[in-house]
């Protein structure tokens, strides 16, 4: 029962939130040019999957967002390692990381423009920008704080220096690692859509935007939604799975079972 209980409670708010939303509409506090209702959202929707437009759209988002991480992300933990592999650099670097961080994203976004025209090149400029960073970021961290009596075990029992690097630093920064890479996918996310609504002519992004200079309010909220949604499968069935049993399998948390 308790198994089923933990999904009940996510749906649960939902569910209110779409009758809310019914009754919003339905007593006219809000005109259907604003807020259609919830039935004429799922029509839209069953519309556009029906003539393809969105699943064209979503595997296009999802392409940019698989590109960002496939180059991004083993350079990121990469150049992470071996930053922090060096004590007097890695000091230096950590200061320029966090500043390029905090700009990483949409703030790029005009020059990509401008360096790269509009496209993919662009699109893929920014998901780059925005996953690098934070997964170096906590990559970097997280060899940094793994304890030095680890590494100094390892030696004293005649580990190399790869001993040390894939069976303790790596491993240790793995949550770190992990959490960076789940807070870079979904900024990435927000930057892609921002993109899209400049830079290209398909993905969600671009779905939403176009709509908007038309005022279909229908078809923004199938994009919002089918954005929200993606993110929610991708976050709950992939990165927290995956966060979980990284921080279980390195000893940071115990379980007990129920």
């Amino acid at each position: 029962m308790s198994r089923l209980g933990a999904p009940l409670r996510g749906v649960l708010p939902f569910v209110a939130l779409v009758v809310a939303w019914t009754l919003v509409t339905r007593a006219g506090l809000v005109s259907a040019i604003f807020l259609p209702p919830p039935a004429d959202v799922a029509r839209t929707a069953w519309e556009l999957a029906r003539d393809g437009s969105l699943w064209i759209n979503i595997l296009a988002s999802l392409g940019r967002v698989l590109l960002g991480v496939a180059a991004s992300v083993p350079l990121a933990v990469g150049l992470g390692v071996a930053v922090a592999l060096n004590r007097r650099l890695a000091p230096v670097v950590e200061p320029i990381v966090s500043f390029f961080n905090a700009l990483s994203g949409i703030a790029w976004l005009p020059l990509a423009i401008t360096w790269f025209g509009l496209g993919w090149t662009s699109v893929t400029f920014i998901m780059f920008n925005t996953i690098f960073f934070l997964v170096f970021f906590n990559t970097l961290v997280g060899v940094r704080t793994v304890p030095r009596i680890f590494e100094n075990a390892v030696r004293t029992m005649g580990g190399s220096r790869l001993h040390v690097i894939f069976q303790v630093l790596i491993p240790g920064a793995l949550p770190s690692i992990v959490t960076g890479l789940r807070m870079s996918i979904g900024f990435g996310w927000r930057a892609l859509i921002a993109a899209e609504m400049i830079a290209t002519s398909t993905g969600l992004g671009f779905l939403i935007y176009n709509a908007a200079n038309f005022h279909q309010s229908d078809t923004i909220l199938v994009g919002i939604l089918t954005i929200g949604l993606l993110w929610l499968a991708t976050d709950r069935l992939v990165l927290q799975p995956l966060e979980r049993r990284t921080i279980e399998r390195w000893g940071l948390v115990s379980t007990v079972p129920p």
